[in-house]
């Protein structure tokens, strides 16, 4: 279990068991701690490990053996596969997690089976290419969607594990924990987010009850909380977005149909990117006609530059940008809408295009509960100019999108916004 952290509605631990009940053996989950993740704070590992708790004990009821153990995955799976009969695992689409599977896959002597869980329709399924848009993938996805919207077939365990924890990881002191996984310390923990499947499950009963049927006309307002806050509990896997897709799918309106679209197409959009885009977390990924405007007008006269470190601690001279800096370090969580704007002023703000693309990707990383994730590669990627058309051509920016302060004003109450961001604990 890696890019699946949940024991509900989880495809590859369902195809476990029902492989295991065939063999009448008894399933056993393993989760890898793996220590210094590139950017990763304690407020990640934070959040993962309240994730782990949850299915530790879900686990438990189900009768299914569950070990943590600490360490690069590639040795921990393969000395305990030593004594499998079967090797099940999820599918991860950034480089690093593809990377170590295939080392696992040519390592282990048992049959070995990867089960996507983390999309709706299977990456291969919905193209075998890099998609140029959301317009080219979006009658891809849709053609497939409602055939893999299903949860997984659930059967009871046949023969219980009396495997547990014994190293007792999750019981050792959480702080002290903390300080041996992250290499990064950043600030202190944050309260905002809790990590966890019932945690998700709630913030999707509510955003569903309160806030769906407005969806469409409120969520790009960073003024309002009219978002599902799901992004971080996707990207860790604590919950399925079949069952988020499911759960909107059965509410017929225009906030569902606008939901959908970035759950499903614009997020798959993304998977789409890192999975066939070796250069996703660099300048050079995006697409050619972007990175040449951008080169054209590399000389342009900057009015501002800041450093890695104005930018880190919201020291610039716009306040709506020094406001969703602050969001995201005293959250983990930047609004959508103004991630946007944060990543096109960090291009207007920087000397060179592929220096504003490495401190904007660094600091989403680090301080976005949900960074290192599709999503944040593909939507920086989009501040850029990819997944998107040519503009109206204009100094520093060239042909890619412009944002400015103006345009937030004539959108939304931008006072409103600030207030908030300055009075958050």
């Amino acid at each position: 279990m890696h890019a699946s952290q949940r024991a509900e509605d989880n495809h590859a631990l369902e195809y476990a068991v029902i492989s295991a009940n065939a063999l009448r053996l008894p399933v056993l989950v393993l989760f890898c701690i793996i220590p210094s993740l590139p950017f990763a704070t304690g407020l990640h590992y934070a959040f993962m490990l309240e994730g782990i708790d949850e299915v530790k004990r879900s686990l438990a009821n189900r009768g299914i053996g569950f070990i943590v153990r600490k360490g690069e995955p590639e040795g921990i799976v393969t000395a305990l596969s030593e004594d499998a009969a079967l090797l099940v695992t999820d599918a991860d689409y950034v480089r690093s997690g593809k990377a170590w599977r295939e080392r696992i896959s040519s390592s282990v002597t048992c049959p070995m089976v990867m089960v996507e869980t983390n999309v709706v329709v299977p990456l291969g399924v919905t193209s075998q290419k890099e998609e140029y848009s959301a317009a080219t993938i979006r009658p891809k996805i849709w053609k497939h969607a409602l055939t893999y919207l299903v949860a997984p077939h659930h059967e009871e365990v046949t023969i219980t594990s009396s495997e547990r924890d014994e190293t007792g990881l999750l019981q050792k002191d959480r702080r002290l924990l903390l300080r041996t996984l992250a290499k990064t310390r950043t600030r202190q923990l944050s309260s905002t987010f809790k990590g966890g499947t019932s945690v998700a499950q709630r913030l999707l009963s509510e955003f569903v009850e309160q806030k769906l049927p407005t969806y469409a006309s409120l969520r790009n307002d960073p003024a309002e909380d009219s978002v599902s806050h799901l992004s971080s509990y996707l990207h860790f896997g604590q919950i399925s977005p079949v069952t988020v897709a499911s759960t909107v799918l059965g509410h017929q309106t225009e906030g569902a149909d606008a939901f959908l679209e970035e759950l499903v197409v614009r997020r798959e959009l993304a998977m789409n990117y890192v999975h066939y885009n070796s250069n996703y977390d660099t300048l050079m990924g995006v697409s050619s006609w972007a990175r040449a405007t951008l080169e054209d007008h590399a000389d342009d006269r900057r009015e501002h530059i800041y450093s890695y470190d104005e930018l880190e601690n919201a020291r610039t001279h716009d306040s709506y940008w020094n406001a969703a800096q602050k969001e995201m370090v005293n959250t983990g969580k930047m609004h959508g809408y103004m991630r946007m704007y944060w990543g096109k002023k960090i291009l207007e703000w920087s000397e060179t295009p592929a220096d504003a693309y490495s401190r904007a990707l660094e600091l989403n990383n680090r301080y976005e509960l949900d960074g290192r994730d599709p999503n944040g590669y593909a939507g920086l990627a989009w501040c850029f100019g990819n997944h998107d058309r040519p503009w109206k051509e204009r100094p520093v920016f060239g042909k890619v999108r412009y944002m400015n302060d103006r345009g937030l004003e004539r959108k939304f109450d931008m006072s409103r916004y600030v207030e908030r961001m300055e009075t958050h604990p």
